[in-house]
């Protein structure tokens, strides 16, 4: 059977007002002590650095927590992938890697699921903003980070995702899914070339 090219697609870029979604940079998933967790460091450094570069600009940053307040929520996800109970309020896994340069005017969102969209009130704050694309970063390329990309499109906004400040469990993972997010739904591009698109 011969295989079929990609779909032919055109890069969207960002728009005049974007803003950035750092998904679950939290000590769960940057310390490999914990089962969630695995070596990140260049991810957080990168980070660190994408971070920098919207406060220098002005822009809109938001950060994401995973946090389970009750055995509903989630409960199908969570039985798939029972690590995912250590999320409690009182655990220092959910809290963010203390290496992040957060700010005060920083939004720090709790969610449930693996998209920063779903079950939120991201989309209507974003809006609130007049953002019109955003940037998505952090943990995991497989989970978080692509169902947050996708939903992000399926919301209307321009999407870019920097390869360097993004990461994953598996590394081929990390790659399959930063292909497919790149033909269909986003722009993967470097940090340098993601941070040259900003706005001044």
């Amino acid at each position: 059977m011969a295989m079929r090219k990609a779909l032919d697609r055109i890069s969207g870029g960002l728009g005049s007002k974007p803003a950035l979604i750092v998904v679950d940079v939290v000590k769960g998933f940057t310390d490999p002590s914990c089962p969630l967790g695995s070596e990140s460091d260049d991810v957080v450094e990168a980070n660190v650095r994408v971070i920098n570069a919207f406060h220098d600009a002005g822009l809109p940053v938001v950060l994401t927590t995973v946090i389970y307040r009750n055995d509903q929520e989630a409960s199908v996800f969570r039985a798939r992938i029972p690590a995912l109970n250590l999320l409690t309020p009182e655990s220092e896994w959910v809290l963010f890697d203390s290496r992040l340069p957060v700010e005060p005017s920083d939004v720090q969102l709790e969610k449930r699921h693996a998209s920063s969209f779903h079950g939120t009130d991201l989309d209507e704050w974003l809006r609130d903003q007049n953002v019109d694309s955003v940037v998505v970063t952090g943990l995991t390329t497989s989970g978080c980070v692509r169902a947050t990309a996708v939903d992000g499109l399926q919301n209307n906004y321009r999407v870019v995702v920097p390869r360097e400040a993004c990461g994953d469990r598996d590394q081929q993972a990390h790659e399959a899914n930063l292909y497919d997010l790149n033909a269909k739904y986003a722009d993967v591009l470097s940090l340098d070339d993601t941070l040259a698109l900003l706005p001044s």
